[in-house]
């Protein structure tokens, strides 16, 4: 048995983060036990566990997925902390030690802002001498630069991470990065280093915005940083910005987001001049750290050098990307050198019309030596590079794409037997990790890279199964609830950015559809706590909105983007406002938040307020059906969403839902089976598709390779999520330049779809994580095959499925140790011809076929392999209650 995946605060030995409160959690693995009798944290301050802080003893309820300790730790220290459990088979384990670090106490701080007067847009460098005098013990570094900073010693750069500190509400808090200087500077002792910290107007003060706007939160660079020595003979020593440090022009002439960068390699020797250092002292707003590093997640090599019919030099990525180009170059002194980025190819030619305003340039003047370049305070969203200037031939092997994301553990795969549905699932994948740099953005290349609400909540359920986001998570739901406290309402973007607007269904329910979906997925209430004030904020101005036009339930007044982007506005084809009524959708969502609301209130132990909101749900869906369904079960807007959210959200009385059902097939059918839906209701179609019975259906859709569909767009060569269903017409023309990107998540949502019914992984609310299980999977025979996997918070589950070629079905399940679920065995209406087998468990996802054939030969019937099963058919299903281990079933399917 080993006891593996120690997390603090859902993050790997986190450095300076927000741990006022540090919650832990863990997985055991490698076991044949069935359960765990009691498990114990002990937290030490040093790695020996000689001087132990804090030791939960043994413990039988202990939550291994969110254990939050009796346990205050103290600022700016290391604590290591280990896990023992014991078994049921009575097998002992003790975890290796892992460790958290804490940050500085609040407004303990000596440093000094200090800025420059140096032209905005304009990069610079702060810059001051130090000397490690004697041996030391440990180096730290706090440091905050607004808007993008970068840290160097002698030349070296600091840490791994890049675009710090991030993109937040920088008018409400401010988040600052914590870095353990001391192998660098333990290789410096005794010799004299200069400590450089290199700044650029990023987010900040940079031009940023949907309407361009300039220094949003400020108007210059500023610098906040303390450097800690603590030498091995006890004494400590600090370094902090003051009126010691200077400051020269930096190499980066100009850097901006949407714009790009120019890197003069001449002015790298620029003259030094005295900082400016800033009245403005207030440290109030400083925070230790929440959102997790932007790192160069991997290296990209060139796949082809294009000449187009223009004359132009394109380098093809292969793959639309977020990041830089890393380029190797020796040019004449003087030699300017551009790389400009695109998305896609137009008539064989580079084009950037769909980038709107934004100019996704970077440009190189040489000194005359050779370099390595890369790009530093801005990002690109790119398949496609045109390269100029150059002197010699441009080479693939000078050229690399670094792809930057914040750091994500990936936790979810899916493959199947057909590989367009393989290239839309890694598409989606790609599209999520281009999209999550620091917020969850709409897109990362065009005049816009926004958090939008709406984009973020219906894309949530895909980002959890792909991956442990709860820190990701953690940091934009701050953002929102700061922004919605200052604007009265959910804004329409998180953080603002300067557009204050806000109140639209479903992109407003972000409040409550996220961090109700990270619970479910990670089992730890704290993002429920964090977020419960904004999330009743959030029902109750829907609730206020609701009362100041009649019917106090309704919600039927104000601005909503409701479907955006549906097919079904038949009145105005050209516009992006679908055709279902937005009041109905945002009924819809009124009751759907809810409820949520509701539950979040009863997990918390707030008793009054779930019965408050128990009673508005209750009153808000009476006045749906009121308002929108005829006695006999027809609803008033016959479209496909319509009767998605209805059913979803589970409006209608319960003996209503089959007719709805039935509605929305002959909505299918009259439109050949093509889907109409938007940002809200194909978030949810396949799912209530699968639900109803229509299975088959959510395959066709998910199969079609004409417009409207997913892989039209993988048939045209998409390599991401595109923002439209028809970014691109057959012939490969872009279909709009005004609001067109090509990597835009949100229709990954079917993703979700993909997990959840394709595979049948769900979560079960009363028992979050993953703890308890529903396994339903759902196969169909035109994809012959499909596996996957998620490495959930309870830990690994797996799911295959195989057609044979004479029809017959297998499946293949594993659950993680002490979990439990339910299994609904597909089409399986004669269990006496069920053959079953109970297997070792895989640590990783692989092929079962020769289980399944192992199966077919060897396996026995239900009954007799477990006597006393309490199996129970389901309609045409069979109900099978698993607990931990690995499974497979073999059977002729109806």
């Amino acid at each position: 048995m080993k006891i593996i995946d120690l997390k603090t605060q859902h993050l790997t030995n986190p450095l300076g983060f927000e741990l006022s409160a540090p919650v832990f959690s863990f997985k055991v693995t490698e076991t044949e036990a069935g359960k765990l009798l009691w498990s114990r944290v002990e937290i030490a301050a040093d790695a020996a566990f000689a001087d132990i802080r804090f030791d939960s003893g043994p413990q039988t309820r202990l939550n291994a997925m969110a254990y939050a300790p009796d346990f205050k730790p103290e600022p700016c220290t290391r604590y290591w902390w280990r896990v023992s459990a014991l078994a049921d088979d009575r097998s002992l384990a003790q975890s290796e030690p892992a460790w958290f670090e804490t940050a500085k106490a609040p407004g303990d701080w000596l440093a000094t802002w200090i800025s420059h007067d140096f032209p905005s847009g304009r990069g610079a460098v702060f810059s001051r001498g130090i000397e490690v005098r004697k041996p030391l013990r440990q180096a730290r570094a706090y440091i905050l630069g607004l808007g993008l900073y970068e840290s160097y010693l002698n030349g070296r750069k600091t840490g791994q991470e890049y675009l710090a500190p991030g993109c937040h509400a920088y008018d409400k808090w401010l988040q600052y990065q914590t870095y353990d200087l001391t192998e660098q500077l333990q290789s410096l002792v005794g010799q004299p280093a200069e400590w450089e910290i290199w700044t650029a107007d990023g987010w900040y003060c940079g031009r940023f915005g949907y309407k361009g706007q300039t220094k949003i939160y400020g108007s210059q660079q500023r610098l906040l940083a303390e450097l800690l020595l603590e030498y091995e003979d006890g004494s400590r020593e600090m370094i902090a910005t003051d009126d010691q440090w200077q400051v020269r022009l930096s190499p980066i002439s100009f850097a901006n987001i949407y714009d790009g960068e120019t890197y003069d390699a001449n002015l790298k020797l620029s003259p030094k001049q005295p900082v400016v250092c800033l009245d403005d002292q207030n440290y109030d707003h400083l925070t230790p750290r929440l959102s997790p590093p932007v790192v160069c997640a991997q290296r990209l090599p060139v796949k082809e050098i294009i000449h187009t019919p223009a004359g132009e030099t394109v380098l093809d990525m292969g793959q639309n990307m977020v990041g830089w180009l890393e380029a190797r170059l020796d040019e004449p002194s003087g030699q300017e050198v551009t790389l400009q980025f695109g998305e896609v190819l137009q008539n064989g030619c580079f084009y950037k019309d769909n980038l709107r305003t934004a100019l996704q340039t970077f440009r190189y003047i040489s000194d005359g030596k050779a370099r390595t370049i890369r790009q530093h305070f801005t990002f690109f969203g790119f398949r496609y590079v045109k390269v100029s200037g150059l002197t010699q031939a441009v080479r693939a092997e000078d050229f690399v794409g670094l792809v930057l994301h914040t750091r994500l553990e990936r936790i979810g795969r899916i493959e199947t037997a057909d590989p367009l549905v393989n290239r839309l699932y890694q598409n989606a994948w790609w599209g999520q990790r281009g999209n999550f740099l620091d917020v969850p953005t709409d897109c990362p290349q065009r005049d816009e890279r926004l958090g939008w609400t709406g984009d973020a909540q219906a894309f949530s359920g895909t980002a959890c199964f792909n991956a442990d986001t709860y820190a990701f998570y953690r940091k934009y739901c701050h953002d929102l609830a700061l922004e919605q406290a200052d604007l009265g309402t959910v804004p329409y973007v998180a953080p603002m950015m300067g557009m204050r607007e806000g109140g639209s269904t479903a992109w407003g329910d972000a409040a409550t559809v996220i961090p109700w979906t990270v619970y479910l997925h990670s089992g730890d209430a704290a993002i429920l706590r964090q977020q419960y004030d904004s999330m009743k904020a959030w029902v109750d101005y829907m609730a206020h909105e609701a009362s100041s036009t009649g019917d106090p339930y309704l919600w039927s007044s104000g601005f909503h983007f409701a479907d955006w982007l549906a097919l079904d506005n038949f009145r105005d084809p050209e516009s992006c406002f679908g055709g279902t009524d937005p009041y109905l959708i945002a009924t819809a969502y009124f009751y759907y938040s809810t409820r949520i609301v509701a539950q979040t209130a009863g997990i918390l132990g707030q008793t009054a307020d779930q019965a408050c909101y128990e009673s508005l749900a209750r009153h808000i869906q009476s006045s749906f059906q009121q308002e929108y369904l005829t006695p006999a079960g027809r609803l008033a807007c016959d479209t496909q969403t319509a009767y998605v959210v209805t059913l979803f959200m589970e409006l209608a009385p319960e003996e209503q839902r089959p007719r709805l059902a039935a509605a929305l097939r002959q909505a299918l059918e009259r439109s050949r089976e093509r889907l109409e839906t938007g940002f809200v209701g194909t978030t949810y179609l396949c799912r209530v598709l699968s639900h109803w019975g229509m299975n088959e259906l959510a395959y066709t859709l998910l199969l079609n390779r004409e417009y409207p569909g997913w892989l039209y767009e993988v048939l045209l060569g998409a390599t991401t999520i595109w923002e439209r269903w028809n970014s691109l017409l057959p012939d490969g023309r872009v279909s709009d330049t005004g609001m067109n990107s090509l990597n835009h998540y949100t229709y990954g949502s079917i993703v979700e779809w993909m997990y959840r019914d394709m595979l049948g992984i769900n979560p079960v609310a009363a028992a979050p994580g993953f703890k308890q299980a529903r396994l339903e999977p759902k196969p169909d025979p035109r994809i012959r095959w499909a596996r996957g996997s998620v490495d959930t918070a309870a830990g690994l589950y797996i799911s295959q499925w195989h057609y044979t070629d004479d029809g017959r079905l297998g499946l293949c399940l594993q659950l993680p140790f002490d979990t439990t679920a339910t299994l609904r065995l597909p089409y399986c209406r004669d269990r006496m011809a069920l053959r079953c087998l109970q297997l070792p468990c895989q640590a990783e996802l692989t092929d079962c076929w020769d289980w399944l054939e192992q199966t077919a030969r060897e396996g026995q019937p239900l009954a007799a392999l477990w006597p006393g099963l309490p199996a129970a058919p389901y309609g045409q299903d069979l109900l099978i209650p698993l607990s931990a281990g690995c499974y497979s079933f073999y059977y002729e399917p109806v």
